[in-house]
């Protein structure tokens, strides 16, 4: 495969409103892709599957986490709902959950879309077993519980960030593994 040098790499991150998971994974993962100099060769957004909270800023205990461990809170952000056409424009689209992968696919309706599970990318992540279900992969919702939710879900982004990292990479290099180990 060509490598992908003479334009931008496109991920996006997906998760139910867009408020909590997806938006903490962006700012996440456009850090390390900052810490390891692709950030002008990749870039990243984030959607949700729902419209409920379109317009809304980052959930404030998202916030909160994000900032005490020392990222971004997210100011500017505004949740906005997937399209077809969106899809249609990223390289890569993570999956929060194995019923946001089932919703990328319906709005795919047949367009040719790289949709993974994101925490298919943390190699300490478990297994899916042949013909098992991949949501054993769920970076876990933190929407209804307290801080310590938004911990789980920040540390769970956080084991599969370096893997997209190298996987972006590789794939500007012309190099698509299935999975980067690590």
């Amino acid at each position: 495969m060509e490598p992908v040098t003479s334009r931008t790499y496109r991920v996006m991150i997906v998760c139910t409103g867009n408020i909590c998971r997806s938006p903490m994974a962006q700012i996440v993962l456009h850090e390390r892709l900052r810490d390891a100099g692709l950030d002008d060769r990749v870039v990243v957004d984030s959607t949700g599957v729902s419209d409920e909270e379109a317009g809304n800023p980052v959930d404030p205990r998202a916030r909160q986490v994000l900032s005490a461990h020392g990222y971004p809170a997210g100011d500017g952000h505004r949740a906005r709902q997937v399209r077809a056409d969106l899809l249609a424009e990223r390289d890569l689209v993570l999956a929060m959950t194995t019923r946001h992968a089932r919703a990328l696919r319906t709005v795919a309706d047949g367009t040719d879309v790289d949709i993974r599970m994101y925490r298919s990318f943390d190699p300490a992540a478990p297994d899916v077993p042949a013909g098992g279900s991949e949501s054993v992969l769920d970076v876990e919702d933190p929407w209804y519980g307290d801080l310590d939710g938004f911990e789980t879900c920040l540390a769970q982004v956080e084991a599969a960030a370096d893997g997209i990292v190298e996987h972006a990479r590789a794939a500007l290099d012309g190099r698509h593994p299935e999975r980067v180990e690590g």
